[in-house]
């Protein structure tokens, strides 16, 4: 077979890239920027993430550069008080068989991009921003700014939320953009206030905003994400802001949860964009991936984890259906778009009802979940956590 190409060098791209090489097939991976690498700070790997990682030969390496937090808690940004904690400790990794942990994105990357080299079944270009694709029954023909054009049996688009890739196949337009603004931070531990230097995923959940943070990098640093509704029309990622915008956002939240954010420094800001799940994201040799198949928001943590998801279950397709890779695909997508779609549509449910809920509503949710057990919590949390999404064969 003829490579696979692959348009964007991200986690998702760079997981489909490792995962083919580990089946013997060759892969181009097109990254429109000079270098590889990832920006942001923090992400959280939930088991199902860690059996990506096994899947994919690198649980190990992931691991190293993880902190394993004892609970993920639940605070009330109002009254500072603790609604709920579920702990992760060992009947939590006996029940899932991996464990919670967090880690830097950037290092996370890395471990992929170690693995992509060291495989010598992954060509990596640099500077090839992907604008269009050709195909016929022979293979796919791709076109990128400025570069001769590119040949290969097929081609995965792992290129974002914004993907070209998608505007041709799914033609929907712009993502939406949910009002919700998010701004980041990482701040040594010793600045993080210590009574709140818990070994904790820890969300202050409060109205209309929230407040998220834990340990990162053998507890150096503190990684701290706050967002609040500002209803903005305008996607904007990655720009510098002062403290005070962040803040703004938090005036009518408790003071112990407000110094949090007065301890950040380098404050950047995201507009969050999701789009509406969709019934096919591919068209004969080609498909989507991560972002550009099924971009979420951030309340359920599950971005990188579905991506990585995608790229093993891509993997196994490949192989299962050697001599057939429109039958690859399109079996590919039969397995993951129902999981998916549902992981894009509770991230906007949790966000609304567990992470900015206020008044009555706020109270719901609270007795609610304080009336749960771990065991509650493991059983309803089994359907994303037990490793459904990687099925080796149709």
């Amino acid at each position: 077979m003829r490579p696979i190409i692959i348009a964007g060098g991200g986690i998702g791209g760079l997981a489909a890239a490792v995962g083919l090489a580990r089946k013997g097939v060759r892969s181009i991976v097109l990254e429109q920027a000079a270098e590889l690498g990832e920006i942001g700070a923090g992400i959280q790997i939930a088991p199902n993430a860690f059996h990506c990682f096994d899947s994919l030969g690198v649980g190990d390496q992931a691991r190293a550069g993880a902190v394993f937090i004892d609970k993920l808690r639940l605070m009330d940004g109002l009254s500072a008080e603790e609604v709920v904690h579920i702990p992760l400790d060992e009947p939590f990794r006996k029940r899932f068989r991996n464990p919670y942990a967090v880690v830097h994105r950037a290092d996370l990357h890395g471990v992929l991009l170690a693995a992509a080299r060291e495989s010598g079944l992954v060509d990596l270009r640099t500077s090839h921003k992907v604008e269009r694709f050709e195909q016929d029954e022979s293979g796919v023909t791709v076109h990128c700014a400025a570069r001769a054009p590119i040949a290969g049996a097929a081609l995965i688009g792992a290129d974002g939320l914004r993907s070209p890739i998608r505007a041709q196949i799914v033609k929907d337009g712009e993502p939406r953009v949910s009002g919700h603004t998010t701004y980041r931070s990482v701040i040594p531990t010793e600045q993080m206030p210590e009574d709140l230097r818990w070994n904790a995923a820890t969300l202050w959940a409060g109205p209309k905003c929230h407040i998220v943070h834990y340990p990162l990098k053998g507890w150096k640093v503190f990684n701290l994400v706050v967002t609040y509704h500002n209803d903005v029309k305008e996607a904007v990622a990655g720009v510098p802001v002062p403290v005070e915008e962040v803040m703004s956002g938090f005036a009518h939240i408790h003071p112990r949860a407000q110094k949090i954010i007065e301890h950040g420094s380098n404050w950047k800001l995201w507009v969050l964009c999701d789009r509406e799940p969709v019934e096919n994201w591919v068209d004969g040799r080609v498909a989507l991936l991560g972002d550009a198949a099924h971009p979420m928001l951030q309340y359920f943590a599950q971005g990188a984890a579905m991506a990585m998801e995608d790229a093993v279950c891509l993997s196994h397709m490949v192989e299962a259906y050697p001599q057939d890779v429109e039958k690859a695909l399109r079996a590919y997508q039969s397995q993951r778009i129902v999981r998916t779609a549902r992981v894009q549509i509770d991230s906007r449910l949790i966000g609304e009802f567990i992470y900015h809920p206020g008044g009555a509503k706020a109270m719901v949710r609270n007795e609610i979940m304080r009336s749960l057990s771990a065991q509650d919590y493991y059983d309803r949390l089994e359907w994303l956590y037990g490793g459904t999404g990687l099925t080796e064969a149709t």
